[in-house]
């Protein structure tokens, strides 16, 4: 038998997975172009902070998943912890396909509100599961902040 967290820890993966063929070339060189905020030294750890966030999100989807298996409220929570990820995952092929720093903050934006959507339904259910959300809340902001600033360096692209 397939096991929860067997199921969730696959999606969590295969959902960034396969959003790297959506990225050509020319659009992350595109990227990689851009200024960069002075104040934006912990670029390289970007990866590594979007790894834990995401790590903390399925085990806390993992935690609500074993709360109430099967249920409708259940399911819906699943399909909101799915949206969220998708929505976060979209924003660098979004962004570079279109070549807009302000559609990645709008798109960084929208998953902010949609954490916190989340959070505030799941703490109601499990206070450990709203605590694994809480990197995402604190970090979506940073990230679609460093986004907007990011617009505003390279207002001519």
């Amino acid at each position: 038998m397939i096991k929860s967290w067997m199921i969730i820890g696959s999606v969590t993966f295969l959902i960034p997975f396969s959003s790297n063929f959506l990225i050509s070339s020319r659009d992350a060189q595109w990227f990689r172009r851009l200024q960069r905020p002075h104040w934006l030294t912990f670029e390289r750890l970007i990866p590594l902070i979007w790894t834990t966030i995401f790590i903390c999100g399925a085990w806390s989807a993992y935690i609500i998943w074993e709360q109430e298996p099967g249920t409708q409220i259940t399911w819906l929570l699943m399909a909101l912890y799915l949206l969220l990820e998708i929505v976060t995952i979209a924003y660098t092929p979004v962004m570079f396909r279109t070549q807009s720093l302000k559609v990645g903050t709008i798109i960084g934006g929208t998953g902010f509100v949609l954490s916190i959507m989340l959070i505030l339904t799941v703490w109601k259910i499990n206070i450990w599961a709203g605590i694994l959300l809480l990197p995402y809340t604190f970090w979506s902001p940073i990230g679609t902040y460093t986004t907007w600033e990011m617009s505003r360096i390279n207002s001519e692209n």
